[in-house]
């Protein structure tokens, strides 16, 4: 009965993280056609993405305290719902500034869905099969990557691009009935504890101050607001590491393999996120592809992908995690320098050749990773651990498309990206590309640094 218990309690994470995943990646198929119709330059039409993981981004560290306080069923529960009516409102959209503000509602759904989907794996799988069931909760991400791109393709060019959000919402119903139906148990580990609301309010302003003017330096502007929010993200982790019940634990970071991972999935997502992004301009806006001939390649990547996580999970289990997660890395960082040399002229096996070898390495990386985050504290702080790790997942990757926009900007100014300027795109592409090549290159180190720390994984000791 446990057995069957933890399979239904993983199958849920399964389906929730993929859904998540599916619609925020797959919604860069349809950026062309959503910059069509409501007349985006690129600037813009770079945040139809970014706005999302941004909103993740603030919400998930109170996401975890919240989730521990009220229970993770609850919480991933309440995220769906608030990603369900993000995306009915998506679709009733009518122009830019609507269109924005349901995004944002539905990167606020999924902070708490990606927090207290991992959390519930974590609390109610076993130790010994931790690695495994994270490994298969981030096959579910990979899945959601690899078949976005072909779904969204096809229903874009085909009934255009509202049909994205149609396609999602009777799979988020389907989650809903499950856990009412099959998940009776509920988790909380901060019960009695009180809301940091100061520490969440810091958060949210230093976070989103900080990304936002990341976006920007070409300006004065934005050096000066980035500035401006790693100062207050200074004062918040000073004034955490004052409370009692802070919305974030600070001490965490005293355990060298839990920081060295969290330093190697930030830089891993910086480097990577984008890779989607800039193919997929190269395909449509160099190439000439549609968004259905363009989906169905980039589907390569994430389909190895979701055949290596669940493996490298497993494996986990018994090889040290961080050791695999620095081979991953450093396959990953030999694809992302192909990629820097991407142009026109390019030939498609090239290209192929490094879908495939970022696919294998971020395939090795990315489950024993997680799995290097969460066993590296006590069960106890499971919700503040998936909070740290999604957080790093969504600051990397927003990071990584603020220097899409950043390095697009600078490259074109306020152009609409469009086939004629093929070649200033192919210039901001390769720029881009090689600063995500150093950032593996960090990743690869902050690994290494957790395989010499002492500490010791499934500590029992508090931080």
């Amino acid at each position: 009965m446990k057995l069957d218990f933890e399979a239904i309690v993983v199958f849920v994470s399964f389906i929730t993280s993929f859904f998540a995943v599916f619609l925020s990646n797959g919604i860069i198929i349809g950026v062309p056609a959503i910059a069509q119709d409501f007349a985006m330059n690129n600037v813009i039409q770079n945040w139809i993405p970014t706005i999302f993981f941004l909103v993740v981004a603030v919400f998930t560290v109170p996401a975890g305290q919240i989730s521990g306080k009220f229970g993770v069923k609850k919480s991933l529960l309440a995220g769906i719902l608030v990603f369900l009516a993000g995306s009915i409102g998506a679709v009733l959209s009518f122009s830019t500034e609507s269109f924005l503000v349901f995004r944002i509602i539905q990167g606020a759904g999924v902070a708490f869905l990606n927090v207290s989907a991992m959390a519930m794996v974590v609390q109610a799988v076993k130790p010994q099969n931790r690695g495994k069931a994270l490994g298969f909760t981030v096959t579910g991400v990979y899945l959601a990557t690899s078949l976005s791109p072909v779904i969204c393709g096809f229903l874009v060019h085909n009934l255009g691009w509202r049909s994205m959000f149609y396609f999602i919402i009777p799979f988020l119903l389907l989650c809903i009935a499950l856990m009412a139906a099959k998940i009776p148990q509920e988790w909380k580990t901060y019960e009695g504890q009180p809301i940091d609301k100061i520490g969440s309010i810091l958060w949210g302003i230093g976070i989103l101050t900080f990304i936002y003017g990341f976006t920007s330096l070409v300006n004065t502007q934005g050096v000066i607001l980035t500035i401006v929010g790693i100062i207050i993200l200074c004062i918040f982790g000073a004034y955490e590491l004052r409370q009692s019940s802070p919305v974030f634990n600070m001490k965490l970071f005293k355990n060298a393999k839990f920081t060295s991972s969290n330093v190697a999935a930030l830089c891993s997502y910086l480097a990577i996120m984008v890779v989607t992004t800039i193919l997929n301009y190269h395909f449509q806006y160099v190439r000439g592809w549609d968004a259905q001939m363009s989906g169905s390649i980039l589907i390569i990547t994430p389909i190895i992908m979701a055949i290596m996580a669940p493996n490298a999970g497993k494996l986990s289990d018994r090889i040290h995690p961080q050791k695999l997660a620095a081979v991953g890395i450093g396959i990953a960082a030999v694809a992302l320098a192909i990629l820097t040399f991407l142009n026109g002229d390019t030939p498609l096996y090239i290209v192929i050749l490094a879908m495939i070898l970022q696919g294998i390495g971020m395939g090795l990386f990315s489950s024993p990773n997680m799995n290097a985050i969460m066993s590296s504290v006590p069960p106890k702080y499971a919700p503040t651990a998936s909070a740290s790790q999604a957080t790093m997942r969504t600051i990397g990757q927003t990071m990584s498309l603020g220097l899409l926009t950043l390095i697009f900007a600078w490259v074109m100014g306020s152009l609409k990206l469009d086939p004629q300027y093929a070649g200033m795109i192919v210039q901001a592409s390769q720029t881009i590309c090689l600063i995500c090549t150093v950032a593996c290159v960090l990743a690869i180190f902050a690994s290494l640094v957790g395989i010499r720390s002492k500490d010791e994984f499934n500590t029992k000791r508090d931080q």
